[in-house]
């Protein structure tokens, strides 16, 4: 079950009976499908490299986020705009660059000296902010869980681990070479060395 399945089921307990039904909540799928949808609709229109990379990046970002959201409880606002981007904003933008004669979209400015392909961008970029915005809160989240766990932990168990000490002396003395001991001449056997000529018979 996806995050927006389990608002769709809050929101369902929360309508008194017999209320006027809402339009439905899109599930989880019904976003990754919108999603599909777009990014299929920018490649079949051959659009700008750049501007694909921006629908690509928006999208990625959103598929990222998705499976996470149900878990750290992100608020209504957020999830809404993930929705919203997906189904509404992202296709939407596309779709307004896409209905114009592409020359003149893309070379006749309507906004501020900005061309329609300018301004789509522009768009582009704001909705990628956007997501990274979300997707950092939706981490953040994750990694503020980490953060109680182990304080949990440190509480519970009574201190906080350091991950250990490592002596490199003890190391060090470990791994020195050691000198095998000389085994000792036999009996009568004359030192190796210079002669004496005083120490000849």
């Amino acid at each position: 079950m996806g995050f927006l399945d389990w608002v769709r089921g809050v929101n369902e307990k929360l309508e008194p009976q017999g209320a006027t039904t809402t339009p439905p909540v899109p599930t989880e799928n019904d976003i990754l499908n919108a999603l599909d949808r777009t990014q299929q609709l920018a490649r079949d229109a051959k659009l700008h490299p750049f501007v694909l990379a921006r629908v690509n990046r928006v999208a990625r970002v959103i598929r990222d986020t998705l499976p996470r959201m149900k878990s750290v409880g992100l608020g209504s606002s957020d999830a809404y705009a993930v929705m919203a981007t997906a189904t509404d904003y992202l296709p939407e933008a596309l779709g307004g660059y896409l209905r114009l004669p592409r020359d003149w979209a893309d070379s006749r400015p309507i906004d501020n000296g900005k061309t329609s392909l300018m301004l789509l961008i522009d768009q582009l970029d704001l909705l990628g902010a956007t997501m990274d915005k979300i997707f950092d809160a939706v981490a953040r989240a994750d990694a503020d869980a980490l953060i109680a766990h182990g304080r949990f932990l440190t509480a519970r168990f009574g201190h906080e681990a350091t991950g250990g000490e490592l002596d490199l002396q003890a190391g060090a003395r470990s791994i020195a070479p050691q000198h095998a001991p000389q085994p000792s001449p036999p009996p009568g056997a004359q030192p190796a060395g210079p002669v004496n000529p005083l120490d000849l018979p």
